[in-house]
C-alpha cells in the first residue's frame, strides 16, 4: 500500500510543479508600464516609462496595436527607469489599446493608452461624444486569452497519472506484482 500511495503523491507533486510553475516562472519577467496621458487624442505625444529595463537599460517599445509602430526607450530622467515616446496617429479609432517594452536584459513590461475623441461630427451636425470602447489589457487574469501549451500540458501530465495510477491499482487487484 505504501508504494501506491508514494506514487499517486508522486505524480501529484509532479502535476502541481508543472501546472503552478510554469506561469509563477514567468511571472516576474513582466512589469508595468506607465503611460502619460493614459487618456489621449489621435495627434498626441504619449511617453512611456519603466523600470523593469534596469538603471542604464534600454529597450524597444510596441505601439503596433494603435498603428504607431515600434519606438525605442533609453535611460530617462528618473533613477533606474527608461523612458520611450510615440505619436497617436490621427485615425486611430477610439478604444483602449496595449502596449509593450521588450527590454534588452529580457524582462517585459506592458500598460495600456485609452484613445479618445473629444468630440465627433455627426451628420446632423451635432457634436457627440463618443466612448472607449475595447478589450482592457490588464496581463493578468480574464483579460489575456488563456494558454493552450500549458493547459494542454498539465491535462496531459494529469492524465498520464490517472492512467498510470490506474493500471497500477488493476495489476495490483489481480494479484501481478512487479520487483
Amino acid at each position: 500500500m505504501r508504494t501506491t500511495a508514494r506514487l499517486l503523491t508522486s505524480a501529484s507533486l509532479a502535476a502541481a510543479v508543472i501546472c503552478v510553475g510554469g506561469p509563477v516562472a514567468h511571472a516576474g519577467d513582466h512589469e508595468s508600464l506607465e503611460v502619460f496621458p493614459a487618456t489621449a487624442e489621435p495627434g498626441a505625444n504619449v511617453t512611456v516609462n519603466t523600470s523593469a529595463c534596469g538603471r542604464n537599460g534600454h529597450g524597444v517599445g510596441d505601439a503596433r496595436s494603435l498603428g504607431a509602430g515600434e519606438f525605442h526607450l533609453s535611460p530617462g530622467t528618473h533613477k533606474d527607469t527608461v523612458e520611450g515616446q510615440f505619436r497617436i496617429p490621427e485615425r486611430t479609432e477610439a478604444g483602449t489599446y496595449g502596449i509593450s517594452v521588450r527590454c534588452k536584459n529580457g524582462k517585459r513590461a506592458n500598460g495600456d493608452v485609452t484613445v479618445q475623441h473629444r468630440r465627433d461630427e455627426q451628420s446632423d451636425g451635432q457634436h457627440h461624444t463618443q466612448q472607449p470602447s475595447g478589450h482592457i489589457r490588464t496581463g493578468v487574469g480574464g483579460s489575456v486569452g488563456p494558454d493552450t501549451a500549458q493547459i494542454a500540458a498539465g491535462a496531459a501530465v494529469l492524465t498520464a497519472a490517472a492512467v498510470s495510477g490506474a493500471l497500477f491499482l488493476r495489476r495490483r487487484a489481480s494479484g501481478v506484482q512487479g520487483g
